[in-house]
């Protein structure tokens, strides 16, 4: 089975360039610092414009991550024909409504199709959707759709759980509220018993978001 490079790039959302621009954010910064009514000269915060630069190139890499580099040929044939999952997956993102963190756990699944992948690449597979500008219900349809390309299996699952700060430091102000949200696709979606037991396996022992 041949990948499709150019719809992995596609469902990847990837963005061109090398990197953000840091001196517009800088200087962004600096006019929000002053319309705070703060002094950006002062000691505490002169060097603030360039630290939340270097902050957001890390906490927005999913734009700038290569989708095949990322697999990197770790995908192999194998007959192996029962439920692969990995649970439990940590995850940081930013709502893109406030600019406010959104953090938990994602667990994944998929049903192989002749086709397994690396264990280490379904975490870097979340992560590339969750660093970035996002909302929690399009992250888990991203991440769904996108190992559905990768691996052509008989079907995929994923369930995130969020707690978003959005959420619990302003507006309503609730602090033990928390997000579910899921894609099933596949047989995860038309069999029953598939995708019950993917959830068995999921809520056995899970550790709590925070």
């Amino acid at each position: 089975m041949e990948l499709d490079n150019e719809k992995l790039i596609h469902l990847a959302h990837q963005l061109p360039g090398e990197a953000l621009d840091q001196e517009a954010i800088q200087n962004a910064v600096t006019q929000m610092l002053t319309a705070f009514g703060e002094d950006p000269s002062r000691s505490g915060l002169e060097r603030t414009p360039d630290r939340v630069a270097r902050m957001y190139e890390e906490l927005l890499a999913g734009y700038r991550v290569d989708p095949i580099a990322l697999v990197n040929g770790a995908m192999f044939e194998e007959k192996y024909d029962a439920m692969v999952v990995v649970r439990d997956i940590e995850y940081y993102s930013l709502c893109e409504h406030h600019l406010l963190p959104f953090m938990g756990r994602a667990s994944v699944a998929y049903m192989p199709n002749k086709r397994v992948i690396g264990l280490s690449k379904i975490p870097r597979i979340v992560d590339m959707f969750a660093r970035r500008l996002q909302v929690q219900e399009r992250m888990t349809r991203q991440i769904a759709e996108f190992l559905m390309e990768l691996l052509q299996p008989l079907g995929v699952a994923v369930v995130v759980e969020g707690l978003h700060l959005c959420a619990t430091m302003r507006g309503v102000k609730k602090h033990d509220a928390r997000m579910i949200t899921s894609a099933m696709l596949g047989m995860f979606r038309s069999n029953i018993a598939t995708r019950e037991e993917f959830l068995n396996n999921i809520s056995r022992g899970s550790n709590p978001l925070l």
